[in-house]
């Protein structure tokens, strides 16, 4: 992006910042990122560039859509922004960048961050701390992966069984992994579709092993993508935000002429006459 960073963060009003590249979160996503700021307060502040007009500035959001609706989700009114100077264009491609980068994760290869984090010396408390996850978590998650119990894990992430329940799965005898079952669903923390969905990973998990095949290497170990193919993806996307654009600027002149020639013909006696021989009395109050 061609545009420089503010040197300092400004606080924005959230009414008057434009999403130009909106994207659908998934609701547990978002729901964590709301606790955790709740918890923690904002980390990084969004970015966003600001719009030629009269009057009070609107501004165009570059990179945070994540951020800013957890605010909004937080009832605030105004949210930390750092100001850019860029064209609508540089905006979407800075988005997609930022949204491409994000999809380069998986799940399950930030767990084993957690456990990183403790292999270089930081407690569960202080992982807790610093991640907004309950301490309860962080140390189920380090467990889990310690026994290699990457189908387990993979279930916890997505929410199909809870931490303690994968804990007592994961330290279970093949035959006292029922009783697991049976404690859970009594206890109330499984039931309906997440009892059976717990009861099909604990046959694929004794059929096939703790373990799953895109997960078997240390996430860090897998081939990176290449440049070559980066650039193509970047490159394909930013070609259809462009086409985007121009069919977007179209379709507003169409628009704009239409709405101004109707307003001529609602000026002209004649044709108002034939709207209420027609029995047309109404318009729209925009037009």
């Amino acid at each position: 992006m061609s545009g420089q960073p503010a040197q300092r963060v400004e606080m924005i009003p959230i009414e008057r910042i434009l999403v130009l590249n909106p994207r659908v979160r998934s609701k547990h996503s978002a729901e964590e990122m709301r606790e955790n700021i709740a918890q923690l307060g904002l980390k990084k502040p969004i970015t966003v560039t600001r719009r030629d007009g009269d009057g009070d500035p609107f501004f165009d959001l570059v990179c945070g859509q994540g951020r800013l609706e957890a605010y909004m989700a937080l009832a605030q009114t105004e949210v930390p922004a750092l100001v850019v100077s860029a064209d609508p264009e540089d905006c979407l491609i800075a988005s997609l960048v930022e949204n491409c980068a994000r999809r380069k994760h998986q799940a399950i290869d930030l767990l084993y961050d957690i456990r990183g984090m403790q292999q270089r010396g930081f407690s569960s408390s202080e992982i807790a701390r610093k991640t907004g996850l309950s301490l309860e978590y962080v140390s189920g998650v380090a467990r889990l992966i310690g026994k290699g119990e990457q189908r387990l894990l993979r279930s916890v992430e997505a929410g199909t069984i809870p931490i303690s329940v994968a804990i007592d799965i994961a330290e279970a005898d093949d035959h006292d992994v029922q009783t697991a079952l049976s404690s859970a669903y009594e206890k109330g923390l499984l039931k309906g579709r997440k009892l059976l969905a717990a009861k099909k990973l604990v046959e694929t998990r004794r059929r096939r092993g703790k373990g799953l095949a895109s997960t078997s290497i240390s996430p860090r170990t897998r081939q990176p993508m290449s440049a070559a193919a980066l650039v193509k993806i970047y490159q394909e996307d930013t070609d259809r935000k462009r086409a985007m654009i121009r069919r977007a600027g179209a379709t507003r002149s169409r628009l704009v002429f239409i709405i101004e020639a109707l307003r001529k013909l609602r000026r002209d006696d004649r044709f108002i006459n034939i709207l209420k021989h027609e029995g047309i009395d109404t318009v729209p109050e925009n037009i």
